[in-house]
């Protein structure tokens, strides 16, 4: 008779044997070495998010790792039990065999069409569950079923599992700004907020009319600014002039836009379009700020001279094309002078920079301090520069002191205050006013009997007090508290002056004085 093991292998079912067989040969075959080799050169490699194999050959490879589990798990204690699975079929039936091939092949087929769909690596955690034994998505979420065997991780280590993928059941709210599924007006509310934001959805001309209407509405002009530039770039010039004309506000803002970035050539669309005439002309002036070359720019401040400007915008068109005209005279000819080293002023004091394309002001200012004395005839005459420009006369007072100022040609300021009347009497006059001068004299160093003199002419008392005092003109604050009769405060300056000095000397012999008849 059979020893009773092969009595018990007979009494077993054919499948349950067979299961049990290819176990013992998978176990009998494998030596100590070849496990340990399996263990350490496994083909297997741990799970990242930057693998980039292909993510259908991994979810069939992690299937079999999974599989292989088998031959661990499985011990000599169960070998007289009978695995059953979660349906109740006996493991390696006919049946189960059927179902499990079944499962797989329907989860591998919805597996594919979620990763061309999804394309991302939670599409695993959406993958229907195998009727199989072994769960996939416990598999990958680092943790068991009741009743199943375990995972890799829980296999390979006693620490706790940790989950990689992502959890199931989001809500579909957070899966919207992906879909675009968004209204006009949320979409305006999202960009107010600075959140990221496709306008890309938004095809026909009605809704992004609609789009528009919503972010003018919400009067931020960033979204309205942000709409524009969308509207602009998936728009016709003709179509976005023609809905703009009739909406003020986002009209505005795409001509602020414009000018910001510098767009001049469809700005001088748009207002031809709006038969806007005075500002395209502006618009069409404003280009000559970026032509570096003077000759180049002159030529075309000439082109900009019979644009429709207003009457006064059109006289400044014409004096800015003739100052540049002169400076253009001015600098050859002194460049000239500079180089040749004949000129005295020129070689005590050296240019420092061009004259080409600077203000009236300057160029007036640099005449007056190079060509002071010139004739009238000149292009470089001060005096030909405030007739031919209508400088006023306080500004060409004021330029033309602190040029001489700067020199220290004290003769030719006097000059320049010095006026004569119809009978031939001298008088000093200053349109800016005596204490303005003093202040620039000052500024310039002058010396102290030039900024006496002029402190002065100063007409307030109050005022000459206060200067002579901060610029220590010692005879004026002693004749002017002698003029007010104000005792106390000669005595008070007295204590601020040298001891022993003229003025100290001055001071009391004022205060000495008995034809005075003081105040306090």
């Amino acid at each position: 008779p059979p020893p009773p093991q092969a009595r018990l292998l007979q009494s077993e079912r054919p499948s349950t044997l067979r299961a049990r067989v290819h176990s013992r040969l998978g176990l009998m075959n494998r030596t100590k070495g070849d496990e340990e080799e399996y263990w350490n050169s496994s083909k297997f490699k741990a799970f990242t998010f930057d693998d980039e194999d292909d993510e259908l050959s991994q979810l069939k490879e992690s299937k079999r790792a999974v599989n292989s589990l088998r031959d661990f798990v499985d011990d000599d204690d169960d070998d007289d039990l009978e695995r059953v699975s979660w349906s109740g079929e006996p493991v390696g039936s006919i049946s189960w065999s059927i179902k499990e091939t079944a499962g797989n092949s329907g989860s591998n087929q919805e597996g594919r069409e979620q990763l061309k769909s999804r394309n991302s690596f939670s599409s695993y955690a959406q993958l229907p569950k195998p009727t199989s034994t072994y769960s996939l998505s416990s598999f990958f979420r680092g943790r068991t079923r009741p009743g199943s065997f375990q995972s890799l991780s829980d296999a390979l280590s006693d620490t706790p599992a940790k989950s990689y993928a992502p959890e199931l059941g989001r809500p579909k709210g957070e899966y919207r700004d992906y879909s675009n599924d968004w209204s006009p007006s949320d979409t305006v509310r999202r960009l107010r907020k600075g959140k990221a934001c496709s306008l890309e959805r938004f095809r026909s001309l009605q809704d992004k009319l609609q789009l528009l209407e919503e972010a003018v509405s919400m009067h931020d002009g960033n979204v309205i600014t942000a709409v524009l530039i969308f509207l602009k770039r998936t728009l016709s010039k003709e179509i976005l002039f023609r809905e703009l004309e009739v909406r003020q506000v986002a009209l505005r803002h795409l001509i602020h836009f414009l000018k910001e970035i510098g767009d001049q050539k469809l700005l001088l669309d748009l207002f031809r379009f709006l038969d806007r005439t005075e500002e395209l002309a502006l618009s069409h002036y404003r280009e000559h700020l970026n032509i570096q070359d003077p000759e180049k720019r002159k030529e075309f401040l000439k082109t900009c001279i019979g644009l429709p400007f207003s009457a006064e915008d059109s006289a400044h068109i014409q004096d800015h094309y003739t100052l540049l005209e002169r400076q253009i005279i001015i600098e050859a000819n002194d460049r000239h002078l500079e180089s040749a080293g004949q000129t005295e002023i020129f070689r005590k004091h050296p240019r420092k920079a061009s004259i080409l394309n600077m203000p009236l002001v300057t160029t007036l200012f640099y005449s007056c301090f190079y060509h002071y004395t010139e004739a009238e005839g000149t292009f470089s005459s001060p005096v030909n520069l405030k007739k031919t420009f209508k400088i006023p006369d306080k500004q060409y007072v004021l330029t033309a002191l602190a040029a001489r100022a700067k020199l220290r040609a004290w003769h030719d300021v006097d000059a320049l205050f010095t006026t004569k009347n119809w009978l031939g009497y001298t008088k000093k006059r200053a349109p800016i006013g005596f204490h303005r001068v003093v202040e620039i004299l000052h500024k310039n160093s002058a010396p102290v009997q030039i900024l006496q003199e002029y402190v002065n002419l100063v007409e307030d008392a109050d005022t000459k007090l206060n200067l002579a005092t901060k610029f220590k003109c010692h005879d004026v604050v002693i004749d002017t508290c002698r003029d007010l009769k104000d005792r106390q405060q000669l005595l008070a300056y007295r204590s601020k002056v040298d001891k022993g000095s003229a003025e100290e000397e001055k001071i009391d012999a004022i205060l000495n004085s008995s034809q005075i008849r003081w105040k306090n």
